[in-house]
């Protein structure tokens, strides 16, 4: 038993965790979300009792009411995060506090009831010494942790759940575009926007999802790996990817993304980024950006470079940019050297393979 402020984790291994052989024929190659650990956490909530019933367990399906609120009416959150095997044999996680926090706000923006950051990362500790054997070791691979929250009240009505059940499962993984292609290629979205000024754009819940697929659809059968979105109300200022945030680098060496301003998701990412990108003397602006003016910098040669990022897909460059009213490269079409840079520097803090000088790791073991 495992304890957290007054939250005791209760731990029962699963009596049949996959065989070693075949856990690491999976860790070879393991394909991004289609494989997953021997546990998961769970932890309670009700209005009365508060959160409660912390346990470790073998993982497995729920069983819930036709009628549990979730179903019906989405109240339903989620973050993504990663475990890295370390050059020691240790293992890592990157920022979880941030991870934490953000969990916390979108809880309060769904009118959930928001988990002690203090239980939330204890509880991606726990998961990651149980199943510390899945961290994958070859290059480009972690461990990727999804913990999430669910409303269980079974009833039929437009309120706030008084119930919830908050999981946390995990995924080897290696690199989450799959292919030969070193770019992306995205299309501008005219018909579908992702948020809109008072709405979940910066809460990491199921719906915001949801709603891009239509976009990513388009965007797939109009052969571009990713959708990027614009503003909802004048449907000309760049927001995000579908999932990503996104950045560019201009031909004096600076970077800009567009601000958080309530309807673009917070990245970690994101943020790691920006200060990795100051404290190498790189300027970076959070100032809006207009699509027009993205493909009039790229045809001029002021903008060279472009790159999305995020925590399952870290740092992809972006090559061209289509749609109905555009189409253009950006630098050789293949990404460039400062998002190279900024990636590499990254990955190495993550992978303990350079000292991290802001604390960013938490050491599971």
């Amino acid at each position: 038993m495992n304890t957290i402020g007054k939250h005791s984790f209760q731990i029962e291994l699963s009596k049949n965790p996959v065989e070693a052989h075949l856990r690491e024929e999976l860790l070879e190659n393991p394909l991004f979300g289609r494989v997953f650990t021997d546990h998961m956490v769970t932890i309670r909530y009700s209005g009365t009792r508060g959160w409660h019933d912390a346990k470790v367990s073998p993982r497995g399906p729920f069983s819930l009411d036709p009628s549990t609120l979730v179903l019906h009416y989405a109240q339903e959150i989620f973050e993504g995060m990663k475990a890295y095997r370390l050059p020691n044999g240790g293992a890592t996680l990157f920022r979880p506090e941030a991870n934490a926090r953000r969990f916390g706000n979108s809880a309060e923006r769904l009118a959930m009831p928001p988990l002690p950051e203090a239980l939330f990362v204890e509880s991606v500790r726990q998961l990651v010494r149980v199943d510390r054997d899945w961290i994958p070791s070859t290059q480009g691979s972690a461990l990727y942790i999804r913990p999430f929250m669910i409303a269980t009240e079974a009833v039929l009505g437009m309120k706030p759940s008084a119930e919830y059940l908050y999981c946390v499962v995990a995924t080897p993984v290696g690199a989450y575009f799959k292919g030969n292609a070193s770019a992306l290629t995205v299309w501008s979205s005219d018909d579908y926007t992702r948020a809109a000024p008072g709405g979940t754009g910066a809460a990491k819940c199921g719906g915001n999802y949801a709603a891009s697929l239509a976009a990513l659809a388009q965007a797939a059968r109009e052969g571009c790996d990713q959708v990027v979105f614009l503003d909802a109300a004048e449907r000309r200022w760049i927001e995000e990817l579908g999932g990503m945030n996104v950045f560019f680098i201009f031909d004096d060496g600076s970077i800009q993304t567009p601000p958080l301003t309530g309807t673009i998701l917070p990245g970690i990412t994101r943020a790691s980024l920006i200060t990795l990108a100051r404290d190498i003397g790189i300027t970076v602006f959070e100032q809006p950006y207009d699509i027009d003016q993205w493909q009039a910098d790229a045809k001029s040669g002021r903008l060279v470079e472009a790159f999305a990022c995020g925590t399952a897909a870290v740092v992809t460059p972006i090559g061209t940019v289509k749609g109905r009213k555009h189409n253009f490269s950006i630098g050789n079409g293949s990404g460039g050297p400062i998002t190279e840079r900024l990636k590499t520097a990254l990955l190495n803090i993550q992978n303990g393979r350079a000292p991290d000088h802001y604390g960013w790791l938490d050491l599971i073991f």
